[in-house]
């Protein structure tokens, strides 16, 4: 028995748990709050995708009829092979019995239905991915022809990481969602009460806590809600989670409350745990003292915020905890040949948050009115490392993303000294700002500690439009940082937007040429263009008639986020939707840099007015001869191998020491004279990274001019410039 019972609805991710439960479950052992937590959509997706839940699907079909195109009859005739082929696909894909990859890259091997005619392009986009990465792909259009069978013939809901997300979107009104509710239970409703069922019955929770981060998952947690409710009318029923800080701050529509009995906004740790003390050890109060919830008083929906207890600090709320989730069950996939969303959908990680809410926090576009993004706090270095080290011991498992809103340059270079300090070795990757804070040396540093990759917005290419967003960045900026990450190995996805309010045709044209630049030179890998949309907790959102833009308002009784309007200049911006996606999936693979834009159209564009060199230009360093004299030096090498080398000539004799110096691909030498290279030798010990001294410039500085004359003719000579090339950074 647990006293609470933490569930994400179906469905999120298939490779790994999403964290929000396990954040919550990690603040709950402070507090010695007993929970248990599941991922209802990896469960669900198991018990749908196994031999017995295949039978059940192609039975229903056929008893329904519902087998109508020519896809889903061909599907059907092969059900024998998918039966036969499902269980060890699913095996495969939860990273067990590698073998079997070969098996499915053989011809004819896998059913294959419509998903299967892009296999054409199967050299062009895996040729240099490795057979594993193939065979994953493969089994995943295996399963996207199931889901395809699925939404004909069983549920049109059905989506891998949604599910009924319609229903959930830009819902205004509850009456749609609360119409869907009243109608007979699923044939995926039904696998997923059955395993709720059996958590209930096992669990015995006096409070069940539903974190609902995306509309898709929306519709779920009101079943669930729905089925409890019914059946166990005593358990009190809590939402919280991303949808709801985002989308019901307005909600008035009193049915809400027929499914559940608190719904709360923005972090979850307070709000939970004065819920939980009201529930489990209740004070008979008639109105209790809440924090950011709503529940239903006197009839009528009620935002409770009477609690003046501040929220916890992020050193308080204690490091995740991703037991009772079956961490070994989650799925790998590889959806399409983009190698950022393989991070996102291939592998499991480990999800930690460097720092609450946003540093920037100004973008135009952005909820930066939430607190959630307005409240500004990060984890100190140390701390993060602990709980690092914590989730390694937990999970097994050294891969982690850190989700933050944009991750703040100071704090990734403290995270990754502290890593490279305790000689981890774990794998990271998190969202930035292309901010010129990330020079060549601190992207070194970070990949030194175990970065693989990092995504920002680059939003609208244009700095006029990325004025207007208040990004805080030029393109200029954009691309040389841009060139520092690739340069030191991290791969570089940027988020990129159309339809911002005012853009012009002009500025869409201009924008994909210089993103055609920035992949043409090299500094992007990966790329994702989306249409601007406007929310009502943005600035956009909040001051419309600043932006040029006329907001379509609804009465709003249930979600209210995404806003419809009209942009007063007229312009069609969903017609360059498929074009900017046509072409950038080309780049990504590093073709088609010479075709001109208007190729990528079926309608008449203007020509660019970007200069084909404008990227190449900006990219052109000059050096830096300048040193700030609070800049942190750093040691990422070995220990050299030291050699005295005499040296006579007219008569004069002197001695040079050769330094060679091994790191884990090449090895170096530089020669100095020997007091100098004495002097080097030590300080490099005390710069080391793995060291707990702090040398800034000015210290290295003066340590040296204790023995010698003219520190920055020493300091820019060419073997210091050497090992600059080799880790010797200035951060």
């Amino acid at each position: 028995m647990k006293d609470l019972l933490l569930i994400t609805p179906p469905f999120t991710q298939l490779n790994t748990p999403y964290p929000a439960t396990a954040y919550i479950k990690g603040f709950l052992n402070t507090k010695k709050v007993s929970a248990f937590q599941i991922d209802l959509g990896i469960e669900v997706i198991l018990a749908l995708f196994s031999k017995k839940g295949l039978s059940t699907i192609f039975e229903l079909a056929a008893t329904n009829n519902s087998i109508v195109s020519e896809n889903s009859q061909r599907i059907y005739s092969l059900q024998d092979d998918y039966l036969k082929t499902i269980a060890p696909i699913i095996s495969f894909l939860q990273g067990h019995n590698a073998t079997f990859a070969r098996q499915i890259c053989t011809p004819n091997f896998l059913p294959e239905a419509s998903r299967f005619q892009q296999l054409d392009d199967m050299d062009w986009a895996f040729g240099s991915m490795g057979l594993q990465d193939k065979a994953k792909h493969l089994a995943t259009l295996y399963l996207e022809d199931l889901s395809d069978f699925i939404i004909e013939c069983i549920d049109e809901n059905f989506g891998f990481s949604r599910y009924a997300e319609r229903l959930g979107r830009s819902a205004n009104s509850f009456d749609e969602l609360y119409g869907y509710l009243q109608k007979e239970a699923t044939y995926i409703d039904r696998i997923t009460l059955k395993i709720l069922e059996e958590r209930l019955q096992k669990v015995q929770p006096k409070l069940v806590c539903f974190s609902v981060p995306f509309p898709g998952n929306l519709y779920s947690a009101f079943r669930c809600a729905q089925y409890i409710k019914q059946h166990y009318p005593s358990i009190q029923i809590a939402m919280g989670g991303g949808f709801p800080n985002t989308e019901l701050r307005s909600v008035s529509d009193t049915r809400v409350f027929q499914f559940f009995d608190y719904i709360t906004l923005d972090d979850g740790e307070l709000p939970l745990d004065l819920l939980s003390k009201h529930i489990v050890a209740p004070n008979n109060s008639k109105t209790p003292v809440l924090k950011r919830t709503f529940h239903l008083k006197d009839g009528a929906v009620f935002y409770n915020n009477t609690s003046t207890q501040n929220d916890y600090k992020q050193s308080e709320i204690g490091t995740p905890d991703y037991s009772d989730l079956c961490l070994d069950k989650y799925i790998s996939v590889i959806e399409i040949a983009n190698p950022m969303h393989s991070l996102w959908s291939d592998g499991r990680w480990n999800k930690l948050t460097m720092a609450h809410g946003c540093y920037w926090g100004k973008c135009t576009f952005c909820d930066i009115s939430l607190d959630y993004i307005k409240i500004y706090e990060p984890i100190a270095a140390k701390l993060l490392v602990d709980r690092m080290e914590t989730l390694i011991k937990q999970t097994n498992e050294r891969g982690f993303h850190f989700v933050d809103e944009a991750a703040p340059p100071a704090l990734m270079r403290a995270l990754a000294l502290e890593i490279i300090k305790r000689k981890l070795t774990v794998t990271w990757w998190t969202n930035i700002r292309f901010e010129k804070s990330f020079s060549a040396n601190l992207c070194v540093l970070l990949k030194t500690s175990g970065c693989i990759a990092v995504s920002g917005g680059l939003e609208v290419a244009s700095d006029r439009l990325l004025a207007l967003i208040d990004k805080g960045v030029t393109v200029e900026q954009v691309a040389q940082v841009t060139r520092n990450f690739t340069e030191s190995g991290i791969m570089v996805h940027a988020y990129l937007m159309y339809g911002y309010p005012t853009q012009t045709v002009q500025e869409t044209v201009d924008s994909l040429e210089m993103v055609r630049q920035l992949f043409q030179m090299n500094v992007l890998q990966s790329g994702f263009w989306h249409q601007f949309a406007l929310t009502a907790h943005s600035p956009v959102g909040l001051n419309p008639s600043d932006y040029n833009i006329i907001p379509k308002y609804e009465e709003i009784t249930f979600a209210n986020n995404d806003i419809q309007f009209t942009d007063t200049t007229g312009v069609d911006h969903e017609q360059f939707s498929y074009g900017l996606k046509k072409s950038l999936f080309n780049y990504m693979h590093g073709i088609c840099f010479e075709y001109p834009l208007q190729k990528w159209f079926n309608f008449k564009i203007p020509k660019t007015t970007i200069p084909p060199n404008f990227i190449e230009k900006a990219l052109e360093i000059t050096p830096s001869f300048s040193t700030k004299s609070n800049a942190k030096i750093v040691w990422l090498g070995n220990t050299p191998i030291l050699e005295t080398i005499t040296k006579s000539k007219k008569g004069r004799t002197w001695e040079n020491l050769k330094m060679t110096f091994h790191n884990t691909a090449t090895s170096f030498s530089i020669t100095v004279e020997k007091e100098k290279g004495d002097w080097l030798a030590t300080i490099l010990e005390k710069i080391a990274a793995t060291t707990e001294d702090t040398y800034t410039y000015a210290k290295v500085k003066t340590d040296f001019e204790v023995l010698f004359p003219d520190f920055e003719l020493f300091w820019y000579s060419k073997p210091l410039n050497t090992l600059k090339d080799n880790g010797l950074l200035v951060l």
